[in-house]
């Protein structure tokens, strides 16, 4: 049996949408359609079974963004909603943010819904930021005077107050989402729904709300729920989870046992994750023949080991001056370091093959999963490809000699130090 004190709702929760043009293609399946529609039945021509997957070609041009989604979120509760791109997250939230309608069964909101699903939502260009923070909470359906009474806090908060009565058309992104998160923060709505927007914002800033929702959460006693692919501010904002994949519901509880999920179901369960096959990454300007990671010493691939990438690819055009970086991150997505201008100038302007290696020394990067993104640029300027997370890999634990770091498991590099110890101006063991 359900709790009484829940915020939001999921019950049986499914999307579709179609692909290409609208409508079915005849006239007289549009009105069989439309029909269905007035009787309350369900969609004809809707073809269940049809997952969300955009990497392959199905059968039907209808697709599932979410498919029969079931959940309870109690109020006050700080709701991490992760997943991969395409998985349904921000179709969900539209859904329970009343922007567009389930297909099939329904979602019950208790209270105002602030949300906050792109860059200026609910804004109106032509309008200044003093008008759209007035427009914006008579959409959620306050009052003038409650919406004056937080009018200075949403102004200073957002660090716009030079420009309040300038068209927010003329805003920088930036700018922009400033003030419609605050807008989104200080009205007094019960649910607080913000998608994937705050990495428009500088480091400050998404600090400072990551700060404001942990506060409107745990003092204010609003609901939250945030989606992003940065597990370090679901971790540091969120109690609990909800994990997407396909649009179906995966898991649904700790914020730590969901994002372990998450990363486990997202890696493959092999060490490596190596691209060996011809013509099968890159464009018009180059292409990937493989890439692989091995140990540097050793056989195992761990932290004591270091590791050496190698990968090989063709560039098509001559005369670009290639760039090549390579960017590495935890399974978390943190990043941990770049290593870019890899090619000399005397030959990344012509076509051929390459082979690069690149050694990483031991006792640097911490135990874990690793992935890493592959970019080319021409003239450090433009992008000519990116492939994100073409190597995942493991850097194993081991076991450290005692007087070596051997208890150090937290953190993102393992250094390998030593330590001495005194008692009384003398020299004790450690």
């Amino acid at each position: 049996m359900s709790s009484s004190n829940w915020s939001i709702k999921a019950e049986h929760i499914s999307k579709a949408y179609q692909l290409g043009e609208i409508g079915t293609g005849t006239l007289s399946r549009d009105i069989e359609r439309w029909w269905a529609k007035i009787r309350g039945k369900q969609d004809p021509f809707l073809r269940i079974g049809e997952t969300n997957d955009r990497t392959k070609k199905g059968a039907s041009d209808i697709i599932w963004s979410l498919n029969d989604l079931s959940f309870e979120i109690k109020q006050g509760d700080a709701v991490g909603v992760i997943g991969r791109n395409g998985a349904g997250k921000s179709t969900l939230l539209k859904i329970l943010s009343k922007i567009t309608a389930p297909t099939s069964g329904r979602a019950i909101v208790r209270g105002r819904v602030a949300s906050l699903l792109e860059v200026g939502t609910g804004f109106h260009p032509e309008l200044t930021g003093r008008e759209n923070i007035f427009l914006n909470g008579a959409i959620l359906g306050m009052r003038k005077h409650e919406i004056a009474k937080n009018f200075d806090a949403i102004v200073d908060f957002a660090g716009v107050e030079r420009y309040i009565d300038t068209p927010v058309k003329r805003y920088s992104s930036g700018m922009y989402v400033r003030l419609a998160f605050a807008v989104a923060a200080h009205l007094e709505s019960e649910v607080l729904v913000v998608d994937e927007v705050l990495a428009v914002g500088d480091a400050e800033f998404q600090r400072k709300c990551l700060g404001k929702m942990s506060e409107v959460s745990a003092g204010q006693g609003k609901t939250v729920l945030f989606v992003s692919h940065n597990m370090t501010s679901v971790k540091s904002l969120c109690n609990s989870a909800i994990l997407l994949d396909r649009g179906k519901l995966m898991l649904s509880g700790s914020v730590n046992e969901v994002i372990t999920r998450y990363i486990e179901t997202g890696i493959e369960k092999t060490r490596f994750r190596i691209w060996d096959e011809c013509n099968s990454l890159g464009n018009e300007h180059v292409e990937m023949r493989y890439i692989k990671v091995d140990p540097l010493g050793g056989q195992a691939l761990n932290i004591e080991s270091g590791f050496v990438v190698e990968f090989s690819f063709f560039n098509k055009r001559e005369g670009i001056n290639l760039s090549v970086s390579l960017m590495l991150y935890t399974a978390e997505n943190v990043f941990l370091t770049e290593v870019g201008e890899i090619l000399s100038s005397r030959y990344d302007s012509m076509i051929g093959e390459y082979t690069i290696r690149i050694s990483f020394p031991p006792y640097v990067l911490n135990a874990g999963m690793l992935k890493m993104h592959i970019l080319f640029g021409e003239n450090q300027r433009f992008l000519l490809f990116r492939s994100e997370e073409i190597l995942v890999f493991e850097l194993e634990e081991t076991f450290f000699k005692r007087g070596a770091s051997r208890d150090v498991v937290g953190g993102l590099i393992r250094p390998n130090y030593y330590t001495e110890a005194f008692f009384n101006g003398q020299k004790i063991s450690v």
